[in-house]
């Protein structure tokens, strides 16, 4: 049985401002992941429109999400960083992928029930086809594993079964033309052209939440910018919003136990044990006991040490927007190489003249 070259794919929406769950969910994961893989990450501006059709600063976001990248420690020249729309094997793939996916998957996906709510009717047929799009922005470069969050794991197991459809209804032509290799799914040997995606979910990374609910997660969208800490706020914003976080009137506990029914206290912990790669264990031995008086100005400490660079960084780059089209330009032009060697083999497979 053989194997696929590992490959690491995963994007961003440019939509808002990244955020500190971004960084600490995202971002942060995929300069980890760089050192010891093949990395493509993309600025996935075709999902955007999916939540808004019309943008009038679309550039502005997309340079913004490439300057987290790069501002963050991704290395353009090693890996490939790119903006989704410059490579039109994207869409394409996507289209043979809504023929192979069926209607009922694609009703149980809870992302589509999330975010059409209950105008369902007047959804858009995109924000439905968005699994399909994401399955074709992993396989169109064959890609093996993805850094997702817990609510993007449903979209991943759906490339899955794309890819598993894909690989039967053509195994027949997948051998005529040769392209294929033999692989082992469960117990099960399959000749297959695309790979069986693993997530990357593993490792400390939180799930944030907002500062002003410790219920929710923290999200460009909400109306309170007090919410969320950007990733382009300065050491005085990112010190205003810590320090007006909602808490509850108890100290720190001295055990992760005692932070059950109490989300305000168990949220900033947790951003403090990502901001300083400790576990909640560690922090709250530090400071179980102490009041928020004193744990709020040691976490604004961290932010801003951890996060200015990041920001001061992202300034730089934004204000020098020829030199992010040139990363997203190179980028798209290897992009573009890998996933039209990927689409050619695909239209042989199908049968398309070319």
């Amino acid at each position: 049985m053989g194997e696929f070259k590992p490959l690491v794919f995963s994007g961003v929406q440019p939509t808002g401002n990244l955020h500190l769950g971004n960084y600490l969910g995202a971002i942060r994961k995929f300069v980890a992941l760089q050192e010891h893989n093949d990395c493509i990450y993309c600025v996935v501006d075709l999902h955007a429109l999916t939540a808004q059709l019309v943008h009038e600063d679309m550039q502005s976001q997309i340079r913004s999400i490439t300057a987290a990248f790069l501002a963050s420690g991704i290395d353009p020249k090693s890996h490939i960083v790119f903006n989704q729309s410059a490579v039109p094997q994207h869409a394409e793939l996507a289209w043979i992928f809504n023929c192979v996916a069926r209607i009922g998957w694609m009703n149980r996906m809870t992302q589509f029930k999330d975010k059409a709510g209950k105008d369902r009717e007047q959804a858009s047929l995109g924000l439905y086809a968005y699994p399909s799009l994401m399955a074709a922005d992993i396989l169109v470069y064959r890609a093996t594993h993805v850094p997702v969050g817990e609510d993007q794991k449903q979209h991943l197991e759906l490339t899955r079964d794309i890819a598993m459809k894909f690989n039967l209804d053509f195994v027949d032509h997948i051998r005529r033309t040769g392209y294929g290799i033999d692989i082992t799914v469960g117990e099960e040997p399959v000749h297959a052209y695309f790979p069986m995606v693993e997530p990357l979910i593993e490792g400390p990374a939180p799930r944030v939440m907002s500062l002003k609910d410790g219920t929710k997660k923290m999200s460009k969208s909400d109306p309170s910018d007090l919410s969320r800490i950007n990733l382009m706020d300065d050491a005085e914003t990112i010190s205003k919003k810590i320090r007006k976080a909602k808490t509850d009137p108890d100290a720190l506990p001295s055990e992760t136990e005692g932070l059950k029914g109490r989300p305000e206290a168990d949220n900033l912990v947790g951003i403090f044990a990502a901001l300083s790669d400790r576990t909640k264990e560690d922090v709250l031995t530090e400071f179980g006991g102490q009041q928020f008086s004193v744990f709020k100005p040691a976490l604004v400490e961290l932010a801003v040490e951890v996060l200015s660079p990041v920001n001061g960084e992202m300034r730089r780059l934004m204000g020098d927007p020829a030199y992010i089209d040139g990363v997203l330009r190179d980028g798209g032009e290897r992009a573009r190489a890998r996933a039209e060697k990927t689409m050619k083999e695909v239209r042989d497979i199908i049968g398309f003249v070319q």
